[in-house]
Parts: C-alpha cells; sequence; structure tokens
C-alpha cells in the first residue's frame, strides 16, 4: 500500500539523512560511527538486490514496490544507486550486458561464481533455481529504471532511467547469445519494462522487436539443445 511504502521511504530517508530513527527497539544514527553512513549506503544496497533474487524471484508484482523505494532514494541518495548497480553487477552480470568468458587461470569454480552461479562446498547451484534468481534481478532493474517516487519532487530527473533500458537492450542484441539465460532475462526484462520502452521510442522500439523476431530468436535458436526449450518457447510465445 502506498501509506506503508512511504512509511519506509521516509525512515530510509531519514536514517540518511543523519536523523535517529527506531530499530529493532533501539534508536540509531549513521552519525553514531565515523563510517556509519557509508556502511548503512553499502548494506542498504545490498538488500535491495537481494530482495531482488528472493522476494521478486518468488514473486514477480514485488518488483515494482521494491523498485519505486529504491529509484526514490537513489534520486535522492546517489551513492546508493552506485552500490546497488554494483551489487546488481556482481550478482547478475547479465544486468550489465555482460557474459564473464572463461580465462586461463580461472578455475571452472570461479568461472561459475562469475556467471553468476551459487556455489557451496563445490557445488554448483542448479539450473533451474540459477535463472529464477536471474529472472527476479532482471526484473527488479527493468522496474527501477522506469518509476520514480512519486511523492517527491515532481521535476526530478529519474537517477537511471529508461534511455539505460535501451541501451542494456541493444547492446543485449548485439552480443552472441547464450543458451538458456539470454532468452530467459529478455523475456523478464521485456515483459516488466517493455510498454514503457514502446511509448518512449514507439517506431524504434518496434524496429527492435522486429530484429528480436526475424534476427535474434533463430540466433537464440541455433545454440539451444532440446532440453533447454522452455525458456526460448516463452520468448517466442511473448513475440508473437
Amino acid at each position: 500500500a502506498g501509506s506503508q511504502l512511504r512509511e519506509v521511504f521516509d525512515k530510509i530517508n531519514n536514517l540518511l539523512s543523519g536523523k535517529s530513527v527506531q530499530s529493532g527497539g533501539r534508536t540509531v544514527s549513521v552519525t553514531q560511527h565515523p563510517q556509519g553512513l557509508e556502511f548503512v549506503y553499502y548494506k542498504l544496497a545490498e538488500k535491495f538486490v537481494s530482495q531482488g533474487e528472493e522476494e521478486v524471484a518468488s514473486h514477480y508484482d514485488a518488483a515494482f514496490p521494491i523498485a519505486v523505494v529504491a529509484s526514490g532514494i537513489w534520486e535522492l541518495h546517489p551513492r546508493v544507486g552506485d552500490l546497488f548497480l554494483a551489487h546488481l553487477h556482481r550478482k547478475c552480470p547479465y544486468s550489465v550486458p555482460f557474459y564473464p568468458s572463461l580465462k586461463e587461470g580461472t578455475s571452472m569454480e570461479e568461472h561459475q561464481r562469475m556467471l553468476g552461479y551459487q556455489v557451496k562446498d563445490s557445488k554448483v547451484e542448479e539450473q533451474d533455481h540459477f535463472l529464477k534468481r536471474m529472472s527476479g534481478l532482471i526484473r527488479l532493474y527493468a522496474a527501477v529504471i522506469q518509476l520514480q517516487w512519486p511523492y517527491g519532487n515532481k521535476d526530478g530527473t529519474h537517477p537511471h532511467g529508461l534511455n539505460y533500458g535501451w541501451h542494456w537492450l541493444a547492446q543485449m542484441l548485439n552480443m552472441e547469445p547464450l543458451a538458456d539465460v539470454t532468452a530467459t532475462v529478455l523475456l523478464d526484462f521485456l515483459e516488466v519494462c517493455g510498454n514503457a520502452l514502446m511509448k518512449q521510442y514507439k517506431a524504434q522500439f518496434w524496429k527492435i522487436m522486429v530484429l528480436i523476431q526475424e534476427d535474434y530468436i533463430p540466433r537464440i535458436e541455433a545454440i539451444t539443445s532440446s532440453g533447454q526449450m522452455g525458456s526460448l518457447m516463452r520468448l517466442k510465445k511473448f513475440m508473437e
């Protein structure tokens, strides 16, 4: 609800602005430690991103309330935005977009981590779980770039708006696709902010859609094995 979001937003904004706030039955303030503010910036950005891979991954609708608060805080406290992108890119290189290649001297385990997989005791997480987390993170990013805090300065410009989404899409289509991953994140991105991009970019947007349909989907198809068809079929259905 709007009132709950305002309460959360105000509490975070007050904390970052140096005011005392109640948390866990205690009064806390960033002024209590010389590095207090920097620590809270870091942990807050980390929390926004972890909500992407947890809440949003399980409930797609959660992307919007989380994103509108994150976007509003980013507008007032740009350092949070910088750290949000740093955490996001580390956990989900596809949000850059970037596909880390296997470099000489890098272990397979380390390479899997660079690709965004969770590796515990040399055991790599299952593909379905990995894709679910990546979906949550991409959906959160796609929501952040199109939403502004509605109760703030009406003239304020978005700190990381739709032009970044347009750039992401163009870059994505200039990269060689990866089986399973590319179709998944492309669908997530377009489902969340395709409509906003269409309103802003109009004819240019439809040209990109034709390019995806006629050129990029066949390229994804060419590298997709029969066991990885799920995400590709969902993307094709969406594009119809």
